[in-house]
């Protein structure tokens, strides 16, 4: 089973790249057990949001024509 770390560094990663099926298997798992590593899961998913939306917000911005 992975470690908290080991689940940062696998959260980090999906974030580049697509998780193999065995990858996603022992991180759901590990999550299912672990509040704090879901609380850090969480947060980097609100952080990814509002990237997004500041970016997005940024290009139409841009777009707009003065």
């Amino acid at each position: 089973m992975l470690n908290c770390k080991e689940v940062t560094r696998r959260l980090s990663a999906a974030q580049d790249r697509e998780l193999s099926l065995a990858e996603r298997l022992q991180l759901k798992m590990h999550l299912a057990m672990c509040g704090g590593c879901r609380n850090f899961s969480r947060q980097m998913d609100l952080l990814r949001d509002a990237c997004k939306r500041y970016i997005d917000k940024e290009i139409r911005h841009e777009r707009r024509p003065d």
